[in-house]
């Protein structure tokens, strides 16, 4: 009994801290089985909060040391609820110039959370869909590349803004 009341003094701070995200809305994530295939496009549907507040938008990619690129482009399509879609062409740098990867983590798995809007108000009430697809080209190749490797999560998340 005194064993497990040590254990759960250790670890409920831990979880306090870990579980308050007082800034998030929405936070997802889709796991990439073995490769991202280039014509896989990884979905999230959003009811947003309200339409009158701003929130800032992150795409949130998890990789391993299996990613041996750079930098990561990505396709991201906003379709709103009424049908009008937004599609922006990303380039995100994932490692450093001595090739160390970005990111969070203490294991060979790296968290990284890259910013796709800043303070964007859901005008429309309803559903969105954000839809998030890898457009990676080798240099001097004109085809993309089909199976990219290191890739194990694309997940979305909407955050208030960090009040000053």
């Amino acid at each position: 009994m005194l064993r497990n009341s040590v254990l759960l003094s250790f670890l409920f701070p831990i979880l306090v801290f870990v579980s308050c995200d007082s800034n998030q809305v929405f936070d997802a994530y889709k796991a990439v089985p073995n490769a991202w295939h280039k014509d896989s496009i990884t979905s999230f549907k959003v009811n947003p909060p309200d339409s009158l507040n701003a929130y800032n938008l992150f795409v949130n990619i998890r990789n391993t040391n299996a990613y041996k690129y750079n930098n990561l482009f990505l396709i991201v399509e906003m379709v709103f609820p009424h049908g009008k879609t937004i599609k922006d062409t990303l380039e995100y740098r994932m490692a450093d110039p001595s090739g160390k990867l970005l990111g969070t983590g203490l294991t060979d798995v790296k968290e990284n959370k890259l910013w796709y809007k800043q303070q964007v108000v859901f005008k429309e009430v309803g559903e969105y869909t954000v839809n998030i697809q890898h457009a990676m080209r080798e240099n001097g190749k004109v085809n993309g590349v089909i199976e990219l490797e290191g890739i194990t999560d694309v997940g979305f998340r909407i955050e208030k803004p960090v009040s000053k």
